[in-house]
This record gives C-alpha cells, structure tokens and sequence, in this order.
C-alpha cells in the first residue's frame, strides 16, 4: 500500500502544497466524501503530521439530496478513522442566485471561510483535479470568456490551497481503492442537466476521440501559461496610474491593460464582481477611446458610467 503509485502521487502533491506552513499550523481538507476530496483527506492525514503540521478536515451538507445529512456523517466517521482532528460538518441553506451550481458553491466557501476563521486554519484544501481544470477551461471558452476566466482554478489563492491540479481523477480513485476507502458517489455528477457534467461526459470524451488522448493535459497546461499571462498583466493594472480615472491616461494603456483597469474601478465603485460583463466594460472602453458624446453606460448594482471633464466617473 505504502507504494501504490496513486497513494505516492497524492501525497507527494499535498505535501508540495504544505511546505511553506510554518509547524503547528492547522490545515483542513474540505471533504464532501467523493473519491477527490476523501484521497486529500487520506493524503493529507498522512503527509500533514510529518511536517509537524495539525490535521482536520470540514464536511459541508448543502442538504439539496435526500439523506445528504447522513453520507456527511459517514464521510466525518471516515476522516476521523484516518486521524484527521477536527472533524467538522457545516449546514448551508443554499439560495438561488445565480442558478443551483453557482447558488451551492456560493454557500460552501461561505461555510468554509466562517469555520476555517473560528479555528485559525492557516489553509483549506480543496479536491479539484487535473480533469476538473480541463472542464473549467472548456465552459470557459463555451462561454467566450478571457484570459483570466480560461486561466481556470488558481493552485493556491489566499487560505485556499489545490493540491490535486496536476493529479488526474483516475488517480484519486485509484488511491482511494489502495486504501480501503469508500468514496460516496453524487448522483449530480451524472445529471446532464449540469454543464459541467455534460462537458465532463459528452464534450472531453469527443475531443478526445477526434483529437486522441491528452487533451485535459493539454487543456490544465494551456491554463497554467493563460494564470502567468493573466498576473502579469493585473498586476499592470494595479500599478497602472491612472490620474483618477483621466481619459488620456487610461486612453494609453494597452487594451489589455485598460480593461483591467475599468473592471477595478467599477467594481470599487459597487457593482458586483460576477455581474460585471464584457460587454459591460467594453461599453465603457467607448467613453475612453470612441467618445461621440454618448450617455452614461449603465451597470450592475445601479451604477452608471459617465465621462465628463475628460474623466471618467461613477454615480
């Protein structure tokens, strides 16, 4: 067991993600009791105590299934019989803004960041995998979203830690079997009516058989270099000066640039992060570059985008 190569290959991507934690810290695996997360739990486990690191592990029921309460008590039983300490299961009530899946995700980081702040956990560690990053990108450019959105997952954001970006889901499954776990399956994961899911049943299985295998590879390492291309140019934007918000000095910036620039602004200004569209920004792109004496750009949130006095403005 102790060389299974799936075992090895989880942990040695746990370990890589812990090593700057100083000893003593707390770490949480955010488990839902799949095949990915309960691999991390079981990786971390082992990895964590050997770098002098405190190990525990949070269960989020989103209670959207019938009898979603019990398999979370199953899954904490399965996290404590690996020695994982503390073993915690939130409750979310999960709203409806902007669709199930959006609505669900919104509600679990909510509960994670609350019980990660109550403990002190130095990181959260969460189960998405290589094939989970090559979905991502794939419902990005179904979407004809940019760079920073076909960048897909970040390895590590704040408390939020992937370890399992460049492990493939075969291989947590594969752990999970050399370890005597018993994954939960979500009937989710084979409901069509998710995009998600068809991507991951009907979309990656077709490219892949009209342009042969690696293509997930392939689609992980084009969002790695699209996360390089991506930092680099936000962190443009956030030392770009902009003279507050002067036409000609944002009329300067590369496009590129420039959008980032107005995507900060609006969004400082109030408009809500996941509301504020392309077309939004190139809207108020025209007021910098193609100004005709247009009216203001209206945005979410009740904002309204004005040039005057050759600046922009937010009202």
């Amino acid at each position: 067991m102790r060389h299974d190569p799936a075992v090895s290959r989880t942990r040695a991507a746990v370990r890589a993600a812990l090593s700057d934690l100083d000893a003593g810290a707390l770490v949480l695996a955010a488990v839902s009791g799949g095949a990915d997360s309960l691999a991390l739990a079981a990786a971390l486990a082992h990895v964590g105590p050997r770098l002098g690191l405190r190990a525990g592990a949070v269960l989020v029921d989103h209670g959207l299934q019938p009898g979603s309460a019990a398999q979370s008590v199953t899954a904490a039983a399965a996290c404590r019989a690996l020695g994982l300490d503390p073993v915690d299961v939130v409750a979310v009530e999960v709203g409806s803004v902007g669709g199930p899946e959006a609505a669900a995700r919104a509600a679990r980081y909510d509960a994670l960041t609350l019980l990660s702040d109550s403990v002190d956990a130095a990181a959260v560690l969460l189960g998405h995998t290589l094939d989970d990053q090559a979905e991502t990108v794939l419902l990005g450019l179904g979407r004809g979203s940019g760079a920073r959105s076909l960048a897909g997952m970040a390895p590590a954001s704040d408390r939020w830690r992937r370890p399992f970006l460049g492990v493939r889901r075969s291989e947590t499954e594969a752990a999970c079997a050399a370890l005597g776990l018993e994954p939960w399956r979500d009937p989710q994961n084979d409901d069509r009516t998710f995009a998600r899911v068809r991507v991951r049943r009907d979309a990656l299985p077709a490219l892949e058989a009209a342009l042969g295998p690696g293509v997930a590879d392939a689609l992980a390492r084009t969002a790695a270099l699209l996360r390089a291309d991506a930092e680099a140019l936000d962190e443009w934007a956030a030392a770009a000066v902009t003279e507050g918000m002067s036409v000609e000095a944002l009329a300067a910036l590369p496009s590129a640039v420039r959008s980032r620039v107005l995507r900060r602004a609006v969004v400082a200004a109030g408009a809500p992060a996941g509301a504020v569209t392309a077309g939004h920004l190139a809207e108020i792109d025209r007021l910098v570059v193609d100004w005709r004496g247009q009216r203001g750009v209206s945005l979410p949130g009740g904002l309204v985008a004005e040039r005057r006095c050759d600046r922009l403005s937010f009202r």
